[in-house]
């Protein structure tokens, strides 16, 4: 049985180990041994000390039956993308830059995991500085192919369930776009909604966290743990946390009724993903989904964008830039020098015309309960040189709307090919919720059809 572990989903191996039906270290030894056999191949991960890991195990158990209260993650492994930092293991932001950095804290979320009971299995690969350049990370579905990034580590793990769950980020799309080539479950929560403190910088508009896991339920229960409110975040406040969890394992009062948003980047798009969703609107029919036009205001998303990253990533990564620009890859150093031609102007009007476009989106969440859309252009591009274009995530990164990725289509050459909910800011528990109906819906109409 122990060898079977690693394919629990999060919530039942919280539940098996409260109740005392299996142990975390048995858990955890079995993650252990997935990754023995896999990592060769998929390369999801740059530090994993297995006696550590076993050991935060055997502290889970300890604590679980000295009768101490425990946490909704209890024993359950992580896999924690490597730019949040780990007081106990080294931080280095996919760059030979940082090699060898020991934070001297944990980053928020990190330390909301142990308070949870949470095993730090191991940090997960990022791409450079989490921008574009690629680490060694392969998707697990073909070793060939990109796995997407920023959070490409994390994203391959969870898929190859190597880990139930991992920690992401998203800046442009390094949450929903791996979740979607990898065929896992990608979440980014409403900006603001978990706090960034610990978390390497690149733009405090834009900067988003993320989590990855195998199923709906199993996103909500690792984000809820994550909620808070911390002073080295401006953009957090005091808030009720949202009942996640307990929401998304609701069924909806109403089926939903959904808004299919083309956007303004369709024809980038390839034509299997174009066809594969006029199939799902098709498949859901005229009671369940509505083609909505966003209308004039939201065309220029992807330069506004832009202008904001780049202005950034010149700020955050100055000091890199300025001792050893030689050693960064042509695409970040390219972003860092034209960000520094950024007018002052420039970037306030697009950061201002974040709120604009929100309180215009407020009319089209009256009418619908989410916004469908691809999460990708496509399934994972051959060839492991680039990430894959994030262009489908640019808007709702922007806007930081919460959105999920749900692995629901595959392409024709059989690799995953993600469907983007997208909801209203701060409602993050009814997009979970009808993202489980979304789901729900597909896997039974795949299973009647088998």
């Amino acid at each position: 049985m122990n060898e079977e572990l690693y394919k629990l989903p999060a919530a039942a191996a919280a539940e098996a180990i409260r109740e005392g039906y299996i142990t975390s270290e048995a858990l955890v030894e079995s993650c252990l041994e997935r990754i023995d056999a896999r990592e060769d191949e998929v390369r999801a991960w740059t530090y994993l000390d297995r006696d550590y890991a076993l050991e935060q195990a055997r502290e889970a158990d300890r604590v679980r039956k000295s009768g101490q209260p425990i946490g909704p993650l209890q024993g359950v492994p992580v896999g924690v993308k490597d730019i949040f930092d780990t007081v106990d293991m080294p931080t280095e932001d996919g760059t030979v830059l940082h090699a060898g950095r020991r934070p001297i804290d944990d980053a928020f979320a990190v330390s909301q995991l142990r308070k949870a009971g949470a095993v730090i299995l191991g940090k997960t690969v990022t791409t450079e500085l989490a921008v574009f350049h690629p680490g060694k990370t392969r998707n697990p579905h073909d070793p060939a192919h990109t796995p997407g990034g920023s959070s490409s580590g994390s994203a391959a793990a969870v898929a190859d369930s190597m880990v139930p769950l991992a920690l992401g980020t998203q800046t442009n799309g390094s949450t929903i776009r791996p979740a979607s080539f990898c065929g896992v479950v990608g979440y980014k929560p409403t900006f603001g909604l978990i706090p960034r403190a610990g978390v390497l910088e690149q733009s405090p508009p834009l900067d988003q966290v993320g989590v990855f896991a195998r199923s709906v339920e199993d996103a909500a229960l690792l984000a809820e743990t994550l909620v808070g409110q911390h002073p080295d975040d401006p953009y957090t406040r005091f808030r009720a946390t949202p009942p996640l969890l307990a929401t998304a394992r609701q069924d909806p009062p109403v089926e939903p009724k959904l808004a299919f948003v083309r956007s303004p980047v369709w024809d980038q798009a390839e034509a299997e993903t174009q066809e594969a969703f006029a199939e799902l609107v098709d498949f859901l029919g005229d009671a369940h989904v509505e083609e909505y036009n966003l209308g004039e205001g939201v065309d220029d998303v992807i330069e506004w964008h832009r202008c904001i990253m780049e202005a950034d990533l010149a700020y955050s990564f100055a000091r890199d830039y300025d001792r050893a620009a030689d050693q960064l890859s042509d695409v970040l150093r390219g972003m860092i020098e034209r960000g520094r031609e950024v007018t002052a102007v420039d970037y306030n009007r697009a950061v201002r015309r974040i709120e604009r476009i929100n309180r215009r989106l407020h009319e089209l969440f009256i009418e619908f309960d989410a916004v469908l859309t691809p999460a990708t252009p496509g399934p994972a591009p051959a060839g492991l040189d680039t990430t894959g274009s994030p262009v489908f995530c640019t808007l709702w990164t922007y806007l930081g709307t919460p959105a999920i990725s749900l692995p629901l289509l595959q392409g024709s050459n059989g690799l995953p090919l993600g469907v983007q909910l997208v909801g209203e800011r701060h409602d993050d528990a009814r997009l979970l919720r009808n993202a489980r109906w979304l789901a729900g819906r597909i896997q039974q109409a795949d299973a009647e059809a088998a």
